[in-house]
Formats: C-alpha cells, structure tokens, sequence
C-alpha cells in the first residue's frame, strides 16, 4: 500500500463487508461499558477523520497539479481527533503537523468554520489562508484556540509550558489573558521527537515543576507511529521513557479504538483541568502514505509491515464501532466516507486557483510590525526627574524596577535573578520588592526559560527572561529563531509572544571565563528576521534602551535580544581612576531611544570611529589619546545592532569622510561586516577599515587578551587609515 488509491480501495472493500447491526434507539448512550464516548460523539469524531483523511488525499491531487506545495498528512493518526472533541474549544493547543484530526474535531465545535477550507487554503500557499497567509501551511486559528507551530522536532513544547504556566500566573497577577482561568494547553509530536533535547527538556521541566506542588495544566499528546521518516523506534520505548515518572502521569491509548482513545483523552484532560497536573497521552497510531508525497516506504519497510499497518486504520477502527453499535449501516458508513469526500474535492478545485502571495512587502508585513510613536509614548514613563550617577548595572536594576511597578504583567527570571539577585547583582532586590510570582528562579535550561517566556506572552504577560551568558543563548537560539521570531510571521500578528531577553554578554572579564563566560560572537542572533538587538554600554542609554524594548513588547509585540556588556556592569571610570566617566545619570522620563537610532560622542572633523559594547569605551579612550596629537574623533555608538542605525552612520561617516569600525566580536560573522556593507549600499566612498577580534573562541587567563581586539589595536588602525587617506 504505497498509494492514496489503494489505501481508499481498503477502507472501502473492508467496511462494505461489515454486517449491519439493529438500529440504535439512543445515540447519547456510551457505545461500550467503561468509556464515556456516546453515539453523538462518535459521530462527530467519525466526521472529523473522514475531513482529515480526504484532505490528505486532495494534498496528494493537488500536488499532482502543481499547485500543491506540502504533504506531510495525518494519515493514520486521526486518533488525536478524539482528544479534541476531549478538550474544550478554548482550550490552547499547539499541534503536530499530523494533528489534522484533531484541528477539523476542533473546528467542527465552533460555529461557521470551515477546517476543509482552511486547510487546503495552506496547502496550495494561498494568501488568503487564514493564519498564515500563505507564507506555510499550519494548522491554526485564533477562533479555534489552535497556535499555529512549524516544528518537525518538537521545538513548541516548551511554548506549550511556558502557556500552561502563564495562564495561571496571569491569573494571579489580576492580567487580562486570552485564555479561561481553568484552561487546558494541550501539545501533540511525534514518538521520534520525544528524543530531541526540546522535547526531553520540556517534558522534565514539566515534570520537575509538578513534583514541586506547582499547578501546570498541560497535557502532551504523543502521537507514536512507530516511525522517524525510515528510522524506527524501539518497541516499548516510549512507555519506558514516560511511565512511572514523578510529576507526571502516564496514559496510553490503541488509536485504531476511538472508544479506548476517547475514554483516555477524557481521563487525561479531566485530571489536568481538576488537579492542575500534566498528563502524557500515548496514543499508538500507524503513518499512512509515507512520511510525505516524496517518501516510499517500500524502500524501508516491508511489504508484512505496510500490510499489517492497515489492520489498525482509525478510521475503519471507528467505522466498526458505529456499525456494531447501530448508528449506520455499511452503506451508510460508506455514504458518509464519499459525502465528505465530495466536499473536500469541491473546495481542492475552489481554492486550486487562489492567489499566492505576490510581493516581498507582502511576505515580510507581520514579521516585525513597528509603531515607534506609540512605543515612544508607552517607553516615556520613569521617574520625575533623573536621580544619582549610576553604573551599568545599577542603571538596569533600577531601570527593571521602574518598570515593574509600571506593567502588572512584567515578570523577571531566569537562573540565579530571584534571591541572589543574578550573578551580577543586576537583579538584587527585585523578587523582595516585587515578590516571587513576578521576579522568580528557573531551572538550569535555557530552553526551558525562553520557553516560559514564550508561552507567558501568549498569556498576556511582559516576560523578561535572563540568559545568564551570551553563549548559553545557543544552548537554546531555536527557541528565539524558529519559535519566538516566527510566531507573527506565521499568524499573521494574530498571535504574539512579546519579550525582552536580556542576556549577559560579550568578553573582557578579567581574570575569569574562558569562552563560555567570555564568548564574543553573535551571528546567530543577528540572522534572526525581525529580532531586535539592543547593545547598550552607558548606564543612561541602558535603562532608556530597556524602557524602548519593553514597551516595543508591549505595543507590537516586539522580541528583543537586550545585550549587556559583563566587563561593563561595575564600570566607573573612563579616562583615569577616579575620574567616573563610566558613571551617568538615571533618565529622566521624557528620554527616549528609539530602536534603530545611535548616539554620537564628539564632533572631531579628522576621523569617524563606529563602535558599540566594551568597543565605545576602548574607542573613548583611544579618541582622547589621538586628541592629543592634534586629531579630532567622533564616536558613533550604534547601540542597536538590529537594526542598525543606517542614517546615523552614513551621516557620521560624510561628516569625515574616513571611517574606522571597531568591532569586539569576531571578524567572521561580525557587526563589522553589516556595518561596512551598509555604508557600501548607501553610496559612502571614504576612507573604510575595520579591526576586530581574532576568529577564535576566547582562552582561560590571560591568553585572551591575544585574541581580543584591544586600544593599541584600534589607535594603530586609526593612525594607518589617517596616513592612507591622506595620500
């Protein structure tokens, strides 16, 4: 059985040889003794598989008309429409991409929604498709509560924790949420996906939050056919992996019977919803017509494997029991089966023609919203007037507070932020101030963190998660590429998770580290579509900065990388001890940084350094050195790394018509580069030099300092660009 057509011909030929039973004179009664599933259930559970298995065949057509562009189906998996009709339509719920079941079981229980529609609308990339637009094929729907998700490898799971947590908490802090006070988040992947660090990190973290007595309504829903693409799993080894865990309950299910199916699901969500406990749902299923269109099983699995699967089609598994049961006849199973058929075919020619996207404009037009007036006015609410001169570190500590008592919904965590107050102390007296439902400890998974943030800001919450080093971000950077960054891409705005992740960052700590504490790279964040990174190194420009993204957050939705230089916290002098140049003024609360926007240092006609992090204070200091020498510098801090201050620069870069760029990261995959491409694009044809750091990770001790871009460096740079320009 490799094709859609021999998989019809056997549901056909093995349900038109049932045997009618009597006709049934109740249809609310329970079909068998122990489950709960009654006639009227069973057949809108059989409604729903029918919707899902023909919309996978019509993928298959519409790909043979090349005008499908995914077919990746559920197949054999329309079990999970069981756990839908389980669940409450306000229930959120983050799906596999097999959970075709369940989203037609979801949408059938609210009024004037067509799942078919929806569906094959993703199917052929049409702009018009109601969650993505066309930009993927997703199943989601803010009517439906159905977040949509891109992951093949589980990398949503720790959205869903993040949501099952926040909804409560939301709750607590009195904050409007999208969601019931007694939701359930309910999450459904794959058996092969349980292997993957997400899933494993997720499915502990859930378990350790639970042992700890704190409530977590989230149900996981694997989906186990048995399959990864061509790989199998070992027989039994999910149940091994998941049963008899502390904190979480096991369940299993044979999803060939939709009333054993039903019973377990009901069981599942009423414990979840009842004691706030996660539950994990096993459902055994089998995968029809290969991992996708491409994909031939017979070149991995036998023809006694193929063939024994079809023994346990849900779909036939349902059609059994509302024959045994009376409900229909054969004829009538069969009826229904075309019926549904009829439809799907009908809207695969309506939508076969729809429009695609068409434009770049068009694609990227969720990806980052800006309102920057309205941000402008949300980030203008501090103090009266400014206060004392603080350090980096102080600034932001004040400037989180600050910020705390303006937004309910704001929440600090992260490692160690709570009562030690982070390693640095940039968190102290928070949580004291605050208390622990708002500034709080996590446990040491950067996963799991940027998780809860995720899944707090679907629940209406500021999160404002800390990554406790620059290189643990890429302990977790999917959770900020693939999940966070692409959530209003892939609603169209109508789903957000609003963050700001500040994380610790950048090198020259002295005396301590090694890379993982001292690492200088940021590639990876800076290819991230839409993700803001602010890199402030003053103390004013910190808290006004932290002020902009929060309330970028707030207004758009915006997720912010909010980088803090480590070697800079404690920070007080610039020139010479004593002399406190490092230190500055809290702002006031009309100061204002709008994202994208840089700040000039100096006005000297002679040369042009562009610089950020530890690099504006090396490039202070090498300025006032080269000022001695009758050379005048200006120093641009372009303080948001994306995206980058363009005007700014260009502007700068004419006004001397030479330009050094002073980039501590690495010189491959550097700021430098995007810097020097941007001037390049605008037309600048000055002078141009960069210096950065080696291309190397940062060694323990002093050997760093041969790898770290450092003054002498720089000054260097500076006198040889001069020299050269002036030939």
């Amino acid at each position: 059985m490799d094709t859609a057509a021999e998989l019809d011909a056997h549901f056909r030929d093995t349900v038109g040889g049932l045997h009618a039973a009597r006709a049934r004179a109740d249809p609310t009664a329970a079909l068998r003794p122990g489950s709960r599933l009654d006639g009227e259930t069973a057949l809108a559970l059989y409604a729903a598989q029918l919707e899902s298995r023909h919309l996978d065949l019509a993928a298959r057509w519409l790909q043979q008309q090349g005008r499908g562009y995914y077919t990746i189906g559920s197949a054999g998996h329309e079990a999970n429409a069981a756990v839908a009709l389980a669940l409450r339509p306000t229930d959120p719920a983050l799906l596999h991409y097999r959970s075709g079941g369940f989203y037609c079981a979801r949408a059938r229980q609210v009024p004037d929604i067509d799942p078919v529609r929806d569906v094959l609308l993703g199917v052929v990339a049409a702009a018009d498709e109601p969650i993505a637009g066309g930009r993927h094929k997703v199943f989601g729907r803010r009517e439906l509560a159905v977040i949509p998700q891109t992951s093949t490898i589980a990398s949503h799971l720790p959205r869903a924790l993040g949501l099952a947590l926040g909804i409560g908490r939301a709750a607590k802090l009195g904050v409007p949420c999208p969601w019931p006070r007694d939701a359930v988040t309910v999450c459904s992947f794959g058996d092969a996906s349980t292997n993957h660090s997400t899933a494993t990190g997720a499915i502990n973290a859930a378990a350790h939050t639970s042992y700890q007595g704190i409530p977590l309504p989230l149900l996981f829903v694997c989906e186990d056919n048995g399959l990864g693409i061509s790989v199998p799993t070992p027989t039994g080894w999910v149940a091994a992996a998941h049963d008899a865990r502390p904190g979480l309950t096991y369940l299993h299910a044979d999803g060939s019977d939709p009333a054993a199916v039903y019973e377990a699901a009901r069981r599942s969500v009423d414990q979840v919803r009842r004691r706030r406990t996660p539950v994990f749902l096993h459902l055994s299923v089998v995968r029809f017509l290969g991992h996708a269109g491409s994909d031939a099983e017979s070149g991995y699995r036998t023809p006694g494997e193929i063939s024994a699967d079809l023994d346990r089609d849900p779909l036939i598994g349902t059609a059994k029991l509302l024959v045994a049961s009376g409900l229909l006849t054969p004829e009538e199973a069969l009826a229904r089966y075309d019926e549904v058929g009829d439809h799907v075919r009908r809207v695969a020619e309506q939508v076969r023609n729809s429009r695609p996207l068409g434009r770049r404009s068009e694609v990227s037009r969720p990806l980052a919203p800006r309102h920057p007036d309205r941000v402008a006015e949300v980030a203008r609410c501090g103090p009266a007037s400014a206060g004392e001169a603080l350090t980096l570190a102080q600034s932001i500590n004040c400037a989180l507070g600050e910020l705390l008592e303006a937004h309910p919904g704001m929440c600090v965590f992260g490692e160690d932020v709570a009562r030690k107050g982070g390693v640095y102390g940039v968190t102290k007296g928070l949580q004291r101030r605050f208390g622990p439902a708002r500034v709080f400890d996590t446990l040491l998974d950067e996963q799991t963190i940027l998780g809860v943030a995720l899944g707090g800001g679907l629940a209406g919450l500021l999160p404002v998660p800390e990554i406790q080093y620059l290189a643990y971000v890429h302990n977790a950077e999917d959770q900020l590429r693939g999940e966070a960054a692409t959530q209003q891409f892939f609603s169209t705005g109508q789903f957000r998770n609003p963050m700001v992740v500040r994380i610790a960052a950048y090198a020259y700590q002295k005396g301590f580290g090694g890379h993982f504490h001292n690492d200088n790279s940021i590639a990876a964040l800076r290819d991230v579509p839409g993700l803001v990174i602010a890199s402030p190194a003053r103390p004013d420009d910190a808290a006004a900065m932290l002020r902009t993204c929060l309330a970028a957050a707030f207004v758009d939705g915006t997720v912010s990388a909010f980088l803090e230089p480590i070697a800079l916290y404690h920070m007080r002098d610039l020139h010479a001890e004593g002399d406190g140049g490092w230190l500055a003024a809290y702002p006031a609360a009309d100061e204002h940084v709008a994202i994208g926007s840089g700040r000039t240092h100096g006005s000297g006609a002679d040369l042009t350094i562009v610089s950020f992090g530890n690099g504006l204070r090396m490039s202070l200091r090498v300025s006032q050195q080269l000022a001695a020498s009758g050379i005048g510098c200006r120093v641009l801090d372009l303080r948001w790394l994306a995206p980058l201050p363009v005007d700014d620069l260009v502007r700068e870069a004419q006004a001397t018509g030479r330009v050094l760029v002073v980039d501590e990261t690495r010189r491959t995959g550097g700021v430098s580069e995007a810097v020097v491409a941007a001037l390049v694009d605008a037309g600048y044809d000055g002078a141009l030099a960069r210096v950065t750091s080696a291309d190397s990770f940062v060694p323990l001790g002093p050997a760093a300092e041969l790898v770290l871009l450092d003054e002498a460096t720089i000054e260097k740079a500076a006198v040889r660009l001069l020299g050269a320009s002036a030939h």
